[in-house]
């Protein structure tokens, strides 16, 4: 390049969008900038400045938002050609693709929309996510987690970003404050971002079921979860005109042993329905086992058991509905069930 060659191409003078104002020294160097001219160009005082490690901001003043996240990912992101950390997707030929790099914890929650986590802006650090064999460090602004396999990111404003349940036990992992806690477990599940299984599954794999502070805060998400699930169930039998059932009943046989507690029973048909508000903790196998045996024993007299899970019931009501309604129909078509004493629980 000679003196007359300007020190901005015009591919970089004219674009607008944020993942082109800010790029990383790969990219620059694809658009003609020698390292010489990076380093000129981002002197003090220059016109753009160097944001994190081979990373830099086409402007001066801070950056938004969008421009931190952008260039946590441009960091993070493994280079999928030498000299390219990025390559356009071939649907949208503007928008990056960022290898091997989620945006997870406190950013990626609020990316989802809580209003319990702290707004982007005053985030003193992003967390992002990366394969645990990568040989990357954290930097600045950019907090680096390894992680064995990374979770299938959602796109939210073309960024890749961790699910809720993981972003949550990421979140979770550096919180000491049980109200904090509390209050992101229960928006996750008040919200419908996600299931409570899901959230305790995660917060199981990250090890962080012994902290007190956090079993507390799962045990009101697990309420919470039960309460909801509970309501849904209400509302299918109402608004899908199912007869209406007894509620929350135990059954027990005339002077023998106790059957096992129910969320809705039809004794008529002898059909009833219980929710899986299971949590995967340590005991999942045997708590699924404690359910079997009870789904069989009941069966063998005769009563059928609708088993249906909360995220069902969130994502599918009407063909729980009508999971119900059938076998309600097919109780004429069966032996008369075993006689069973009813009682609230």
């Amino acid at each position: 390049m000679n003196h007359n060659t300007p020190l901005s191409p015009r591919p970089l003078r004219h674009v607008t969008e944020v993942h082109r104002r800010v790029m990383s020294a790969a990219q620059l160097r694809s658009h003609g900038i020698a390292a010489a001219e990076l380093t000129e160009q981002c002197r003090p005082g220059g016109p753009w400045q160097q944001l994190l490690p081979h990373v830099v901001l086409l402007h001066t003043g801070p950056p938004t938002d969008e421009e931190r996240l952008h260039a946590a990912l441009l960091y993070a992101a493994r280079e999928s050609a030498p000299g390219v950390p990025s390559q356009p997707r071939p649907d949208e030929p503007h928008r990056p693709v960022y290898a091997e790099a989620v945006i997870t914890g406190m950013a990626a929650l609020a990316l989802h929309g809580f209003s319990s986590a702290p707004p982007l802006a005053s985030l003193e650090r992003i967390d992002v996510l990366v394969p645990r064999l990568r040989r990357l460090r954290t930097t600045g602004y950019v907090r680096i987690l390894r992680t064995p396999s990374l979770p299938n990111p959602r796109q939210i404003s073309g960024l890749p970003v961790a699910p809720v349940p993981r972003a949550l036990a990421d979140a979770v992992a550096e919180l000491a404050d049980a109200g904090a806690v509390r209050r992101l477990l229960t928006e996750a599940v008040r919200a419908g971002h996600c299931e409570p299984a899901a959230v305790v599954r995660e917060l199981n794999q990250a090890k962080l079921l012994s902290r007190p502070h956090v079993v507390d805060a799962v045990d009101s998400l697990l309420a919470e979860g039960r309460a909801i699930a509970e309501d849904r169930l209400y509302r299918m039998v109402r608004e899908y005109g199912l007869p209406d059932p007894v509620w929350n009943v135990d059954l027990r046989l005339p002077g023998g042993p106790h059957l096992g507690g129910l969320d809705a029973y039809w004794p008529d048909q002898a059909v009833a329905v219980e929710l899986d508000t299971r949590a995967p903790r340590q005991d999942e196998d045997a708590l699924w086992s404690e359910y079997a045996r009870k789904r069989e024993h009941l069966e063998r007299l005769g009563i059928t058991v609708v088993h249906i899970t909360p995220r069902k019931l969130r994502e599918s009501m009407e063909q729980q509905a009508a999971i119900v309604r059938t076998a309600l129909m097919a109780s004429g078509d069966r032996e008369p069930a075993a006689y069973v004493v009813v009682l609230p629980r």
